[in-house]
């Protein structure tokens, strides 16, 4: 599994007036729809019910919220990177600015918890995360994501 796999460079955006938590999970159910065909209020809905579990900000202005959902075949990505940065209830209180939301099918088991893993450890990298917020141009971003997925790889 890598992130080429997970995230089509349609999936990849850059948004300069998200004001709520709200809007954010509306735009990435927005692009999830337009990527990949997903339905939009069922992935808005999925990403709130999960977000009531617990806040997905994971700190460093990095958020990955994530859901599971039905008629989905494999697992796939959304990257924001995000102009202004949003309060997210982030473990460290510090607001997002980055945000990768990954969909599995509802009984996507392991798959699912692969996929969290390799974005938590690309999105844990601060090279990566200095060139996402160095960039503003959606191909660029997700040439380092998948560039700096595969160079942790081959370490």
């Amino acid at each position: 599994m890598d992130l080429s796999t997970l995230l089509k460079p349609g999936a990849v955006k850059v948004l300069a007036n998200v004001t709520s938590k709200k809007r954010l999970f509306q735009d990435l159910g927005d692009i999830a729809h337009s990527a990949y065909g997903l339905d939009a209020t069922q992935t808005v809905d999925a990403l709130q019910e999960r977000e009531t579990l617990g806040p997905t900000g994971v700190g460093h202005g990095v958020a990955l919220p994530h859901a599971r959902l039905h008629g989905l075949k494999t697992v796939v990505g959304v990257f924001l990177r995000l102009e202004k940065s949003l309060d997210f209830d982030a473990v460290d209180r510090l607001p997002v600015d980055l945000v990768f939301a990954l969909f599995a099918p509802k009984d996507s088991g392991v798959d699912h918890l692969k996929a969290l893993a390799l974005v938590s450890r690309t999105m844990r990298n601060a090279e990566t995360c200095a060139k996402l917020r160095a960039n503003t141009d959606p191909a660029a971003l997700h040439a380092v994501l998948t560039a700096a997925q595969g160079g942790a790889q081959a370490a």
